[in-house]
């Protein structure tokens, strides 16, 4: 299976991090980061982003946002999933409206028309009428929108158990087996 993860520069860059930590090893990862990736990786974690995306996954192929001639462009590559996460708006209203002059975005719109798995975790509060309108065009177009939403029920106590929950969320909405967090009713 190939999959690519697009981050965005929304808040919550740890989260795409834990995606690919936890990312099954057999499934073949393409990841984009955007400039804004880079940047609020750096101011909100202290994280140097393109060392620790090699580090997690060093199989892993890895493109600069402004290749947009990349194999994962082209719906002929055979992409099978995209998630981006975190998921800005300023992303969430390209990709609502068609506009592929990025990677990330690109990509996207592949996975829109060749009706394939993408699922969007938007990463902002509160949202605004024509945010609302951007993600529900999205949803009508089959894409999954998974914002990063706390639990309780699995009476997680650290940040990696939430953050566990919220991948796990997300890989079961892409169709990926895993048992990281507890099911309801399996306690």
């Amino acid at each position: 299976m190939k999959l690519v993860l697009g981050i965005s520069g929304a808040s919550g860059i740890p989260l795409a991090l834990r995606f690919l930590e936890k990312l099954p090893k057999e499934i073949e990862v393409f990841v984009v980061a955007s400039k804004n990736a880079h940047v609020v990786a750096l101011e909100e974690s202290n994280i140097n982003l393109k060392n620790a995306m090699k580090d997690l996954r060093p199989s892993g192929t890895f493109f600069n946002e402004q290749d947009i001639h990349a194999s994962i462009a082209s719906g002929s590559y055979g992409i099978h999933k995209m998630a981006i996460i975190p998921a800005s708006m300023d992303m969430v209203a390209k990709i609502a409206h068609g506009f592929g002059g990025d990677l990330i975005s690109r990509s996207a719109s592949v996975m829109l028309k060749e009706k394939r798995p993408l699922l969007i975790a938007p990463r902002e509060m509160p949202l605004s009428a024509i945010m609302l309108e951007n993600l529900l065009k999205l949803s009508h177009s089959n894409a999954i929108i998974a914002p990063p939403m706390m639990t309780y029920y699995t009476q997680s106590k650290t940040l990696e158990a939430m953050q566990d929950f919220l991948v796990g969320k997300w890989f079961d909405s892409l169709g990926i087996e895993n048992d990281l967090y507890p099911r309801w009713g399996m306690n």
